[in-house]
């Protein structure tokens, strides 16, 4: 039987939605990977050369961790084809190298907020709660640390400003979680509330953050947009790994700046990061520990901190 790479693809993914997977990145690549074995003239079976040529050649991206990562997604695929015909081969252990990378995120300066938030409320009004929302929200993100996602899932009946906090319901690992809010960011919250008025819907099903009478969440892709178009956004100079700034990095810098705050004050980081872990709505205390990696200036603290430790040790010993 004469086989070709483009119909093996299509009979595997066939045969896993059969099974019940939803399709993922990596069934494009899968399909992507045929088509350029069919363009090539190349049908059967598969090789490692071939792995490699379309991993490099079939993106823009001259990234060898874009690279990896294609090839990675081809692995399961590699093994189905092995069982049909001994003859596939896929390429050994990690010829891009990692295919995973974690960029230092840009950690915001207290002016760099505060002009976001200033910025975002004096972008068109059209309609007229835009600002006053924009701004609201970029200010929540930057004083709680919440992901875009969980503040644009937010619903009036989730808020909790006469007690001061919010409560979370559409987190990344699907728990829920209560956030105590500064008193500065519930008077905001409340100012954003009474602005609301009769502009969108009053009932608690409804969304905090929309602009719509029947109270559906502003799409992400507005809000993209908004934070793209703000003065101070094209002005910064990213200090992280990213070509851009990004709406994430207020999170990684609520995160940076509270451990900065406490390691200047001395409190116990193993305790206090237990419960910022919480707070932030991490599966693990060791995704927070990461962010003390991110900055030059939190890793100074820490060192400094080592040595004072590292001062009162030896006068122990030598008292």
């Amino acid at each position: 039987m004469n086989r070709t790479l483009t119909q093996a693809a299509a009979a595997y993914l066939d045969g896993r939605y059969r099974h019940g997977f939803i399709p993922t990145n990596a069934d494009k690549h899968v399909s992507s990977f045929a088509r350029f074995s069919a363009d090539c003239g190349h049908t059967w079976p598969m090789t490692a050369d071939l792995c490699l040529q379309w991993a490099r050649e079939g993106t823009t991206h001259a990234d060898p961790f874009n690279w990896a990562r294609r090839l990675e997604a081809l692995r399961p695929f590699s093994r189905y084809l092995s069982e049909l015909d001994p003859a596939t081969s896929f390429p050994p252990g990690s010829p891009f190298g990692r295919k995973t990378r974690r960029l230092a995120p840009h950690i915001y300066s207290a002016d760099e907020v505060r002009r976001i938030v200033e910025e975002a409320g004096q972008l068109m009004a059209t309609p007229a709660l835009r600002p006053a929302l924009l701004s609201t929200l970029f200010g929540l993100l930057a004083s709680t640390g919440l992901r875009i996602s969980e503040a644009l899932a937010l619903r009036l009946a989730d808020t909790y400003l006469g007690h001061g906090q919010l409560t979370i319901k559409a987190s990344k690992f699907g728990t829920s979680r209560l956030v105590p809010l500064h008193p500065t960011t519930i008077q905001a919250l409340e100012a954003f509330v009474s602005a609301r008025g009769q502009a969108v819907a009053a009932g608690k099903e409804t969304h905090l953050f929309s602009l719509h009478g029947d109270g559906r969440p502003v799409p992400y892709s507005n809000v993209l947009y908004a934070f793209s178009r703000l003065p101070v956004i094209n002005e910064i100079r990213p200090r992280g790994g990213h070509a851009r700034v990004r709406i994430h990095d207020l999170r990684h810098t609520f995160v940076c700046r509270r451990l900065m705050i406490w390691l200047d004050e001395g409190v116990d980081i193993d305790n206090a990061v237990l419960a910022l872990s919480t707070y932030v709505g991490h599966a693990k205390p060791v995704s927070t520990y990461w962010y003390m990696e991110a900055i030059p200036e939190l890793m100074a603290l820490t060192s400094a901190r080592f040595e004072r430790t590292i001062g009162v040790m030896e006068e122990i010993s030598h008292a």
